[in-house]
């Protein structure tokens, strides 16, 4: 016993280098991931930007063109899911893609039920293939619940605005899916990053005309310093939630 305490004891200086660094994981789709070839860019690429690097890595799973309910079904979450270990985080920012009717053809592949609700609808697809597609709150609750279980720390941001007007105000998601993201964190005790709000604030402080070149071909996807005014957001909701210890990883820029 004494061996072993006194092996220990010449090991301390050591054993931090041992400790397991925390993983920022990101899921979403091509507002929070995107590097094509027209400029685009999601604000996932530039959260590293107000993280300490040297002690918290950033995992960006997001994919284009991906709602949660394909995010599911491809088995994008089960990889991300398997990575997760005790300690680390998890972000996530859907809602961009949820929008149509959910069935087997084209249009309706990524669509959603609205709302948090336990509704859902059966699909059959060509092959025989039965897909039970849920509301968009049930599948953020299955994201939490099961990150929450690995011993993840889970926030859920709402999405970014899109550049959309009206009466001089940028249209805001306060009453679909930036709302049904709040009311999942609060149902599933994860932190609310109301990224739809922070950014949407900032361009209405701006005027359509200083936003516009943030956003190079159409009104959803971003340029390079429109991702990173969303990933400036994003850390400044993080830095807003009291008690997250992801907060302690944020730094000033």
């Amino acid at each position: 016993m004494r061996s072993i305490l006194f092996f220990l004891l010449l090991l301390g200086p050591s054993i931090t280098f041992f400790q397991h660094k925390p993983t920022l994981y990101i899921i979403g789709d091509s507002t929070v991931r995107n590097d094509d070839s027209t400029g685009h860019r999601g604000w996932g690429s530039h959260i590293i930007r107000y993280l300490d690097s040297s002690k918290i890595t950033v995992s960006n799973q997001a994919m284009a063109g991906r709602s949660t309910r394909t995010f599911l079904k491809e088995g994008r979450w089960e990889r991300v899911l398997s990575s997760v270990r005790p300690g680390d985080f998890l972000i996530m920012q859907f809602g961009h893609n949820e929008g149509s009717k959910p069935d087997t053809t084209r249009a309706g592949y990524r669509g959603v039920l609205q709302g948090v609700g336990s509704d859902s609808v059966s699909l059959v697809w060509p092959d025989g293939k039965e897909e039970i597609v849920h509301s968009y709150g049930w599948y953020l609750k299955k994201f939490v619940e099961e990150a929450k279980a690995k011993g993840a720390t889970v926030l859920i941001a709402s999405m970014i605005p899109r550049n959309d007007w009206k009466e001089g105000k940028v249209v805001r998601a306060s009453n679909n899916y930036g709302k049904w993201a709040a009311e999942v964190a609060a149902q599933t005790n994860a932190w609310f990053v109301d990224l739809n709000k922070i950014t949407a604030d900032k361009y209405d402080a701006w005027g359509p005309e200083k936003v516009k070149p943030l956003f190079p071909t159409e009104h959803t996807h971003t340029s390079p310093e429109g991702a990173r005014i969303n990933a400036e957001s994003v850390a400044e909701g993080i830095q807003q939630l009291k008690g997250c210890s992801l907060s302690s990883y944020i730094v000033s820029k």
